[in-house]
This record gives structure tokens, C-alpha cells and sequence, in this order.
């Protein structure tokens, strides 16, 4: 069983930065990818950043990168979001997941199990 909390969001201002990490309650973290989705008020649910399961390969949404990084820690079962130059269009709640897959059309990570999120909200 799967179990994701994410922690590190909270208010900032338009051009600051915060931290979110969700820490994974696995059996064997290194058999995951990583991912981190965001969704706003309104809005369908959005990628923004994942990580392959050695931390090697990342890979980011267009509006996004540049500003964001995201990282893991296998020995302390954890995946962190570093968000620089924050835009108020950042606000959103922000989930991590875990994939085990990937699209045999797209090659993209298929993800399985998903936090409860951490609000993020960036004022102007």
C-alpha cells in the first residue's frame, strides 16, 4: 500500500519561493517515479514536474521550467519540489504521486497513487 503527504505549501508573495516535499510511505521507493501535479480553482488537474526512480532523468511543464526543480531523496523516501520566481498563476493545490508504468503510446509515467495535496497561494 501507498501512502503520500505532502508538506511545504503556504502563502508567498509573487517572485518568492517555497519548498514542498511529500514523503512516501513504501515498501521499496526506488520502484517508483515520482511525479508533482498541481490544480487551481476551477481548473482540471496539471503536471508540472517528475522524476525517474534514480533520480537521473526529470522532466518539467512548459511553464514551469526554469523555475521549478524537482528532486528525490532514496534513502529518506522523499520528493522534493523546489519553487523559485513564483507567479500568482503558481497558486494552486499541489499533489505528489507515484508511478510504476509508463504509456506504451506515449511513454509518458502513468501514475497510480496521489497525496492529499498542499495548498500553495501567491499574491500579487
Amino acid at each position: 500500500q501507498v501512502q503520500l503527504v505532502e508538506s511545504g505549501g503556504g502563502l508567498v508573495q509573487a517572485g518568492g519561493s517555497l519548498r514542498l516535499s511529500c514523503a512516501a510511505s513504501v515498501r521499496t521507493f526506488t520502484n517508483y517515479a515520482m511525479g508533482w501535479f498541481r490544480q487551481a480553482p476551477g481548473k482540471e488537474r496539471e503536471f508540472v514536474a517528475d522524476i525517474n526512480r534514480s533520480g537521473a532523468v526529470t522532466t518539467y511543464a512548459g511553464s514551469v521550467k526554469g523555475r521549478f526543480t524537482i528532486s528525490r531523496d532514496n534513502a529518506k523516501n522523499t520528493v522534493d519540489l523546489q519553487m523559485n520566481m513564483l507567479k500568482p498563476e503558481d497558486t494552486a493545490v499541489y499533489y505528489c504521486a507515484t508511478s510504476t508504468r509508463t504509456s506504451p503510446l506515449t511513454g509518458k509515467f502513468e501514475f497510480d497513487y496521489w497525496g492529499p495535496g498542499t495548498q500553495v497561494t501567491v499574491s500579487f
